[in-house]
């Protein structure tokens, strides 16, 4: 029996995604590896190649296309929905079958370059409704604490699936019991059917090994996250201690929400149904968008689908329309927003203000940088879209205007539809600058603490922001603050830091100044028009303006050290190192 056109291209296609998936897990199932042995540098490069990855397979899969089939079966639309169809029957009774249908996706948009996006030819919406086929494999580990807070503590950390020894594992629990009283409802505490339930698979990423579950007990429920670290120094001098200790016990919503930011590097975690592994973790996060939570465990393309269909779904209401972005006005990015949906939009201006020395290109490789890199809480992630089509009417006119004023080349009109042909998304937070403006005295003291705070722990990543001003970082919900303009960011190990001289007579205007050339003394009135805020700043982060700190940064990022930056503050961890860069 001759198969169809339609079919093999729906057969090539899956054949593609199965190699993905099959390097995927092998990538993913070694982190348990590279934590026993404290291997922090493969650690990131797996983290960066498994980023890589799906462009990868999509682009050796859309090359089997191409070898395989003619050009005019491959652009053809009727084809394509034909092999949808095959698809949808192929997949039906796979576990991963909505990030096989983003993948079908992936390659749809790369023959077609994100054009005639309908639903009869690719998945813009899903093949099937998920909650009518539930795998019925258990996801989780159960313990019933029956009054006995420690042993259920102790039985969280036995049991989990460690090779390394607890250094001690009774002093651990002793910590966490003690943790859990102070914070636990006393309706879960005094519960009789209190239960502790965690996920069986450990959540990685960085130096740190997480457990992930809840606790219910009374009608009610918490969250539960207990990360696991090694001792001091394992992995990165002589004598390092291989031995695990419990770092703290997280059990607010907010905190696990932070844990898993749109801020952080993904997770690498074994998941066996990701449908349901997402459900559950929306238990734990009900405020927490589907597609951040596919993103946080590694699958962001389809976390990006995840977000176009709410997205679609936000903007059908018509609630209200995409206005320019509230703020100062970006010297190489165009940004509006849609306020009901948290969400920003950047395109790239078709000319850059005068001080800015970068081109397209160079904009979209710094944020290409920040997307594989550890972005350590302080950076936001961003979605890339092609062709993104909206009604002329969804727009406010004035911004429109703007759009299609500095960046004609990207934003065009077409009928009574919008043409964005390349955009960049993130979520949407205050701007520092209008937040500073807004806030009380204690807040004010509060965020430019955490303003220096992100700084250090960029750097202590490796990254360096280059424009450090206050309109280019944003403060989340939780008071977190982010960066999100990446145009200037380099890598620390780029920069030469120099001291201004010093002496009588010495004229700085002469000095000659290398493209990366850094004079910390300098930030300052760079960074503060505002002379109040300035001196409150310099207060709480003088190393910040001394060269020989950044020099000692540089020095440890050469040597070797990676610099972990831990997603909970210092003063809820038992045994946090002096000087550790943390929240």
């Amino acid at each position: 029996m001759k198969l169809s056109p339609a079919y093999r291209l729906a057969a090539t296609i899956l054949h593609g995604f199965d190699e993905y998936r099959a390097r995927f897990k092998q990538i993913t199932f070694d982190a348990s590896r590279r934590f026993r042995e404290a291997a922090w540098r493969d650690a990131q490069q797996a983290s960066a190649s498994r980023i890589n990855l799906y462009g990868e397979k999509v682009e050796d899969t859309l090359g089997r296309l191409r070898r395989t089939f003619p050009q005019d079966v491959l652009v053809h639309c009727e084809t394509w929905g034909e092999a949808r169809h095959h698809y949808a029957e192929l997949i039906s009774q796979r576990l991963d079958y909505e990030l096989a249908e983003t993948f079908f996706n992936s390659l749809f948009c790369s023959i077609f370059q994100h054009r005639h996006i309908r639903n009869e030819w690719m998945f813009v919406y899903s093949s099937r409704d998920d909650a009518a086929h539930r795998s019925g494999i258990e996801l989780c580990r159960r313990y019933p604490v029956n009054g006995d807070w420690p042993s259920a503590l102790r039985w969280a950390l036995e049991e989990a699936p460690f090779d390394n020894p607890f250094a001690d594992l009774e002093l651990d629990v002793e910590l966490g019991t003690a943790l859990l009283e102070a914070q636990l409802p006393a309706a879960i505490w005094q519960a009789d059917d209190a239960q502790v339930e965690l996920l069986k698979s450990v959540f990685y990423r960085n130096k740190g090994a997480y457990l992930v579950g809840r606790i219910l007990g009374g009608g009610e429920q918490v969250p539960l996250v207990l990360p696991i670290l090694h001792g001091e120094g394992f992995g990165e001098q002589q004598g390092g201690d291989p031995c695990l200790h419990l770092d703290t016990v997280l059990t607010e919503t907010d905190e696990v929400s932070i844990i898993f930011s749109f801020t952080r590097a993904y997770f690498q975690v074994d998941v066996p149904v990701p449908g349901e592994f997402v459900q559950y973790l929306k238990q734990l996060m009900p405020h927490k968008p589907a597609g951040e939570l596919y993103a946080a465990i590694g699958f962001f393309k389809h976390g990006k689908t995840e977000f176009f269909r709410a997205l679609n779904q936000q903007v059908a209401k018509r609630e209200d329309q995409f206005i320019i972005a509230p703020g100062v006005r970006g010297m190489v990015m165009a940004v509006f927003v849609l306020p009901t949906f948290r969400t920003v939009f950047k395109i790239i201006k078709d000319k850059f203000d005068p001080a800015k020395d970068v081109t397209h290109a160079v904009v979209r490789e710094k944020y290409r940088l920040v997307k594989r890199h550890d972005r350590v809480g302080r950076m936001a992630d961003t979605q890339e879209f092609s062709n993104f089509i909206v009604r002329k009417d969804h727009f406010d006119p004035a911004c429109l205007e703007h759009l299609l004023e500095v960046a004609p080349s990207t934003v065009s009109l077409k009928d009574d539809k919008v043409i964005i042909k390349h955009c960049y998304t993130e979520r949407m937070m205050t701007p520092l600058n209008i937040y500073l403006e807004e806030c009380s005295e204690d807040e004010r003291a509060t965020v430019l603490k955490d303003y220096g705070n992100a700084i250090k722990q960029m750097a202590a990543a490796n990254i360096f922001p280059g424009d450090m001003l206050l309109k280019n970082f944003g403060v989340t919900r939780h008071g977190r603050v982010i960066f999100y303009d990446y145009d200037e960011v380099c890598y620390i190990t780029e920069c030469r830091f120099r001291h201004m001289p010093k002496g009588q007579g010495v004229d700085a205007s002469s000095l000659s100044i290398g493209p990366n050339d850094i004079f910390p003394e300098e930030f300052g009135p760079f960074m503060f028009a505002n002379k109040v805020l300035r001196d409150m700043f310099m207060d709480q982060h003088p190393e910040l303006f001394d060269p020989d700190y950044w020099l000692e940064v540089q020095k440890a990022i050469r040597d070797g050290r990676v610099i972990d930056v831990y997603p909970y503050r210092n003063k809820q961890r038992f045994a946090g190192t002096v000087g550790q860069l943390v929240y």
